[in-house]
């Protein structure tokens, strides 16, 4: 079993946006960093003030427009809040709304928000709706979904604990999750351990090297300006690649 975070990681994981998490993670993965780990599909986040989420994946599938679900079994919110809380948290709950494209209600509202955040949840990634966003807010549940619906419909887990699909990326249980209001990265679990240790590399590097001979052009002249990035960017790389060796080995 891969090794989960301590609490001090995954808060230090927590402080930094998404795409600085990425910049980090694109240094370590052997996984295809164009293609892989993030959202394929335009997200909203519906709290951007709350800054980002971490957690591991709880994943589940609902169809509010499908009234048989909750009729074929009636203890299936029982069952579901039943694996939610067995989990380890902070989790962020991956939900598929399998009547995508069309919405017939939303999963989430006020109940189910201080349901799950009672059960270790920080917030949500659904590609369906949600409602109640101020009341959910105020609860300090984190939100990204694809719109906002009035009502709730025939909402009900479906199938839980599965691999889901959402914004075209597929998520398994367990894996650990960073969001914002740029998108949301799936961390393969060999990636990790070092995650943290390279987004605030990177994040440095660049600020030591591009952002600061940006800034420092005040006054050159064109030609003096440029030759100080250009210079700036081969430092950037020399140092990432001395860190990182090229090939994700540190």
């Amino acid at each position: 079993m891969t090794k989960r975070l301590s609490r001090e990681e995954l808060e230090g994981l927590r402080c930094w946006n998404t795409p600085a998490i990425y910049n980090g993670w694109e240094q370590l993965t052997k996984q295809n960093a164009d293609r892989d780990g993030f959202n394929l599909e335009e997200t909203r986040d519906f709290m951007p003030q709350m800054g980002s989420m971490i957690g591991y994946a709880v994943t589940v599938q609902c169809q509010p427009g499908n009234p048989e679900h909750p009729k074929a079994n009636p203890n299936g919110w029982n069952e579901y809040r039943s694996y939610v809380a067995s989990i380890d948290g902070p989790k962020v709950v991956i939900v598929q709304d399998l009547d995508k494209p069309d919405t017939y209600g939303s999963f989430w509202g006020e109940v189910n928000a201080n349901i799950h955040l009672t059960l270790g949840c920080v917030g949500t990634i659904t590609d369906g709706a949600v409602r109640d966003v101020d009341e959910m807010t105020e609860a300090g549940f984190k939100a990204i979904a694809r719109r906002m619906c009035v009502g709730h419909a025939h909402s009900f887990p479906v199938k839980w604990n599965c691999e889901v699909e959402v914004f075209g990326r597929r998520i398994s249980p367990g894996r650990l999750v960073h969001a914002d209001k740029h998108g949301f990265l799936v961390i393969p679990d060999e990636d990790r351990e070092r995650l943290l240790e390279a987004s605030e590399f990177m994040d440095a590097n660049e600020r030591n090297t591009l952002i600061e001979a940006a800034r420092a052009g005040a006054g050159k002249s064109a030609d003096e300006a440029v030759a100080d990035i250009n210079q700036a960017a081969v430092d950037f790389r020399e140092a990432a690649g001395e860190k990182f060796c090229h090939g994700g080995e540190w």
